[in-house]
């Protein structure tokens, strides 16, 4: 006779789910330092992915290391995670700066380095076999907006203005070359020193070339002042275009009376209809208690394809190398594969967004079959 006991024992056991595979990851971002209110959301996305991926029976086990928007505090992060902590993979950075740094660590050290949204184009430029970019580059940031400029109205002039970082240097450069190829002719092209107190004469020289359209780079302090300055001296071209950054938070927005009419690239919106983006910008919404920008869905994206891709692995970093080199993937922020063209090395080719201040509000514009909103052409004019 089988024992009762025996049975029920194994009906328990039957009954459980299977344990969850553990991989250690790390993360590298800023949280804190002057980038913190852009890296809280690249943190909150990742926290997001990583209850997902418990949800698929895989426990991801964080590291977090903060680079304080620091290149070199940042390549300490990425040489204590591969050594020290022996994780099979990292997430990061945010800026351009740190990322740069941080790459050249993950290809010396041969862990896999997936980058959620640093825009320099020359961060997948260097050939190396361990760094994946899940984001866009400043060369797609500037195509997007200027081909958009140039479908709305008839511009033939252009001001180029970005803050002296790799990220501004890099946009500032991508945004020349395009315009150039695309027949607009650069009348004022400047870096600025980030973080000043005061733009005014920087801007007033810009007014000076009457361009038709400006073009900046900044993040989230710099973006708000530059416009509020200038509109204190009356700059109003035919439009404003950001290189996403600064111009594409709510705190942005919310400045209405300087925002409204501004375009700002993007790589991701709650609009568009990629799998789960409406749905992912309501749970960020009632977990966190803010709208999310396009960072935290990029985040989102990089460490549920790390988190997968290591599991997968069972955390053996050669072969978490040769599944991001092979996978694909599509979610929330479209699709994702990881490809070598054009000069670049394991970039995916990722459908940039425009979205335009309205009211306060961040509207998805362009490209049209994606657009939730009607542009609205030439710049309306300060409130």
């Amino acid at each position: 006779m089988v024992n009762k006991t025996w049975i029920a024992l194994l009906a328990l056991a039957l009954a459980r789910p299977a344990s969850a595979a553990t991989v250690k990851l790390g993360v590298i971002n800023s949280m804190t330092g002057p980038e913190a209110p852009i890296g809280e959301n690249l943190t909150n996305g990742i926290k997001l992915a990583q209850e997902d991926l418990k949800k698929k029976g895989i426990d991801a086990q964080l590291v977090w290391e903060d680079d304080t928007g620091k290149p070199q505090i940042g390549l300490s992060a990425l040489e204590k995670l591969a050594t020290r902590d022996n994780v099979a993979g990292v997430v990061g950075a945010y800026t351009s700066a740190v990322t740069s740094a941080v790459a050249k660590a993950a290809e010396r050290y041969k862990v896999p380095l997936v980058n959620p949204v640093a825009s320099k184009e020359e961060i997948t430029r260097q050939g190396y076999k361990w760094v994946f970019r899940v984001s866009a580059t400043t060369g797609d940031y500037a195509s997007i907006l200027l081909d958009m400029a140039l479908s709305l109205g008839k511009p033939k002039t252009i001001a180029i203005l970005g803050e002296n970082t790799d990220f501004g240097i890099s946009g500032s450069k991508s945004a020349k070359a395009y315009a150039e190829k695309k027949g607009l002719k650069v009348v004022f092209e400047e870096a600025y020193s980030k973080g000043s107190p005061d733009y005014r004469s920087t801007l007033v020289k810009l007014k000076g070339t009457n361009p038709d359209v400006v073009f900046m780079v900044s993040y989230v302090a710099d973006a708000i002042l530059l416009m509020r300055q200038s509109r204190e001296i009356g700059l109003s071209p035919q439009a404003f275009l950001g290189a996403g950054a600064g111009f594409s938070t709510v705190p942005f927005a919310n400045e209405k009376a300087i925002s409204n009419g501004v375009f700002a690239s993007s790589q991701w919106t709650p609009q568009v209809s990629w799998p789960g983006a409406k749905e992912f910008n309501d749970r960020y919404v009632k977990q966190f208690g803010k709208p999310p920008t396009y960072h935290a869905a990029t985040a989102y994206a990089a460490m549920m394809i790390l988190g997968e891709e290591a599991a997968k692995a069972n955390g053996d970093r050669e072969k978490l190398r040769q599944g991001l080199d092979a996978g694909s993937w599509n979610g929330v922020d479209g699709p994702v594969k990881f490809q070598d063209y054009e000069g670049y090395t394991n970039q995916n080719k990722h459908q940039m967004l425009v979205e335009q201040v309205q009211d306060g509000k961040h509207v998805t514009v362009w490209p049209q079959e994606l657009a939730a909103g009607k542009a609205v052409w030439p710049f309306p004019g300060w409130k």
